[in-house]
Parts: structure tokens; sequence; C-alpha cells
């Protein structure tokens, strides 16, 4: 638990390790399995006892990882109950998932005269 990162994916904040698998709801074209994504909304990087903090992101920092698998989430079951008319409805509904493991977190140190020019 010595290095980990809090990114935004799909609206949510995640925290992130390396080796870590987490799920996601995002709007990924479904791919195949180990295709490769990078991830630049980085929120935070904590290594060690450095933690380093964006303003809202982080400019220079970097999470990669690939795609196990699509998966469902839960399924969610609705029900319309009508008492007086004695008719009841159920439906579900499950969300499409994507999930990835964590493979690496970068940051590159940019010193600041590099970032105002």
């Amino acid at each position: 638990m010595d290095k980990y990162a809090i990114i935004e994916v799909g609206g949510h904040q995640l925290r992130v390790e390396p080796g870590r698998f987490h799920d996601i709801r995002h709007n990924i074209k479904p791919s195949t399995s180990d295709a490769k994504i990078s991830i630049n909304r980085v929120l935070l990087i904590r290594n060690g006892s450095a933690v380093t903090i964006g303003n809202p992101w982080l400019a220079h920092a970097v999470v990669r990882g690939r795609i196990l698998h699509n998966c469902f989430e839960k399924k969610l079951v609705i029900q319309k109950i009508h008492s007086k008319k004695k008719t009841r409805r159920i439906r579900g509904y499950r969300e499409n998932l994507i999930r990835f493991v964590i493979d690496s977190i970068f940051i590159t140190n940019v010193s600041k005269e590099t970032e105002t020019r």
C-alpha cells in the first residue's frame, strides 16, 4: 500500500493500486481482452510518504492498465404494484461493466520553468 492513485473514470473517483482490478461503468467500446488503456485524469498520487495533489488533475501523470473482460453488474429488480387493480409488473436491469487491471502508475517530474514556456 505504499503506492496508489485516485483517478476519475466514468464520473466516479476510484482509488487504484498496481496489480488490482476494478469495475467501471464507462462507455468504452467493447474490445478484445488485454487491450491497453491509459487514464490521464489523475487527481492524487501517493508514493510512500510523498503525496502529489492535482488542481484539478495532475498534468504529467498517467495510470496504465489493460482490460480483462466485459461483465455485468448485479441485477436491479424494479417492481410496480397496483394494489386495488391486482396487477404487478417486474422488470430487471443489468448495467454493462468493464473490468480492468492497473499495471503501473507514472508521474514525470517537470520543472516549473518548462511548464511556463
